[in-house]
């Protein structure tokens, strides 16, 4: 129900858009948001939206005004576009869905994962 993309290697100081695009129930009422997870390390916050419709957008510290979350309603998409990339942003990317949007940096309170799509960034 939640299929993403877009990862792929690249050099640092690069960009990739990440899609995650939604399927096979109505998730209006959900916020969304992408984690990372490097091996060995949890699954960490990086970007959400509490609602499809005028949600407010949050991002974790440590993007720092490097990458952009946008939503294409019309395709039940959500987008994160990461620029200036660097090797310690290498992870495997992961969008998910959470009933509860006020816990929207919690990876425990969502209900709904996607594959995952993989980051590799070389120096």
């Amino acid at each position: 129900q939640l299929q993403a993309s877009g990862g792929g290697l690249v050099q640092a100081g690069n960009s990739l858009r990440l899609s995650c695009v939604v399927s096979g129930r109505a998730f209006s009422d959900y916020g969304m948001g992408w984690f990372r997870q490097s091996p060995g390390k949890e699954r960490e916050f990086v970007a959400g939206i509490t609602g499809w419709i005028g949600g407010s957008i949050y991002y974790a510290n440590f993007v720092k005004g490097r990458f952009t979350l946008s939503r294409d309603t019309a395709k039940n998409t959500v987008h994160l576009q990461l620029n200036s990339l660097q090797p310690e942003d290498t992870a495997v990317y992961y969008c998910g869905a959470t009933p509860t949007a006020r816990y929207l940096r919690f990876a425990r309170k969502y209900t709904y994962w996607g594959q995952g799509t993989q980051v590799t960034v070389s120096s």
